[in-house]
């Protein structure tokens, strides 16, 4: 192969999804041919869906729609430009405002992807010479974030309040330091223990960042998250979230103090060199939001669903690990045992995601399920008894 063209072949040799094509389980880029709603269509078929990030089930709200057509009859598909030049509209103010509010900051300043958040927060704040210091549970974006940055990246074990104390004791005195955590853990479904993390924080002179892309709509007075739960707003320095999740949309924020805000707005590249959210997008967080204020029955609801599918996979026998929120791990262990569950379980009229290496240790996979507010305890019977079918098929449980 001529010099330049070498490193193609890493592609060419790339068979891993091959192999599992061809034993019929590849469980990626499945095509849904209706919304996302609690029951949506697979290949002709109807499927519970326990896969979905819509935690509160307002992606097909008439009030969403209706906001995002509006959006676009007023403003047109796009922006044609990123927020720093000639991308920045009227109702990108206005979200930001209400989206500080909602989370207890003087400011806020919203980005196209929840993933570019991260990535310009991060590689913003953190230099050369100091340290961003993650979970290792931590979402990628935190992990990639840390890696653009400047600055050395340390991890702590997962939710170990002594590890992380013993970390920070280990780091030079005076440095910057920035700890980041999720709020809830994306593929654990526990919650950051942030007021212990916070204690550890004031005492070796850290800053906080708390990513809440699942803790939004979720946690907290309002949907209002996880610093809010805990009732430590005001000792978190960064609340991060993002629109794809609860919020029925796609992009994401930072809320903070409006010194900090400002100096992202100059410096994040994530955000400069970056096309600005569409007016559709942030249309339909700004529903969203109101029906997430005006309806906290959906929260209760949520939780709800929450209560009864964890009830029943626990009388199962379900390794559901330290969940404790609507995100809901089921320990597997292999790989190709893990693909055959989600497999079996489309088939039987679920569908749940599979999780395996490296978002998780090897050998220790899982299936995530995740509830939405709109889940009528009938979806989550029939979804307990195929998992009850195909756990004992596979020997789950």
């Amino acid at each position: 192969m001529p010099d330049g063209i070498s490193l193609m072949e890493k592609a060419v040799s790339f068979d891993a999804a091959k192999l599992i094509k061809d034993m019929g389980i590849y469980p990626y880029f499945r095509e849904i041919s209706s919304p996302q709603g609690p029951v949506v269509r697979l290949d002709g078929n109807m499927l519970v869906m326990l896969g979905s990030n819509s935690y509160l089930g307002l992606t097909t709200h008439p009030d969403v729609k209706k906001a995002t057509i509006d959006a676009i009859e007023n403003y047109g598909t796009g922006c044609a430009g990123s927020r720093f030049l000639n991308g920045t509209l009227d109702i990108h103010r206005e979200l930001e405002e209400e989206l500080a509010e909602l989370v207890g900051k003087e400011s806020a300043l919203v980005f196209s992807t929840g993933f570019q958040t991260n990535l310009g927060i991060i590689s913003s704040l953190v230099g050369k010479g100091e340290y961003v210091i993650t979970d290792k549970f931590n979402h990628a974006s935190i992990i990639d974030g840390a890696r653009l940055s400047f600055g050395k990246k340390v991890n702590f074990s997962h939710n170990d309040m002594v590890n992380l104390a013993r970390v920070l004791d280990s780091l030079p005195r005076g440095k910057g330091k920035l700890v980041v955590v999720d709020g809830v853990f994306s593929m654990e479904g526990d919650i950051a223990k942030l007021p212990e993390i916070i204690e550890s924080c004031k005492k070796y002179g850290s800053a906080l960042m708390v990513d809440d892309a699942h803790g939004i709509g979720v946690m907290g007075r309002n949907g209002a998250g996880t610093s809010n739960h805990f009732g430590v707003t005001d000792e978190v320095q960064i609340i991060m979230g993002t629109f794809s999740k609860s919020l029925a949309s796609l992009g994401g924020f930072v809320a903070s103090d409006e010194d900090t805000i400002d100096y992202l707005k100059h410096t994040a590249r994530a955000l400069i060199f970056s096309a600005s959210m569409t007016p559709a997008n942030v249309a339909a967080v700004k529903a969203a939001l109101n029906i997430m204020k005006r309806e906290p029955e959906r929260i209760e609801q949520l939780w709800q669903n929450t209560a009864r599918l964890m009830e029943g996979l626990k009388q199962l026998g379900f390794d559901t690990g330290k969940s404790e929120t609507p995100i809901i791990p089921i320990r597997v262990g292999d790989t190709l045992n893990t693909f055959m569950c989600c497999k079996k379980l489309q088939e039987e009229g679920v569908w749940v995601n599979p999780v395996v290496a490296p978002a998780v240790p090897e050998g220790d996979c899982l299936i995530r399920l995740s509830l939405m507010a709109t889940h009528t305890f009938e979806h989550i019977d029939f979804a307990l008894a195929k998992l009850e079918k195909i756990g004992r098929e596979l020997g789950i449980i």
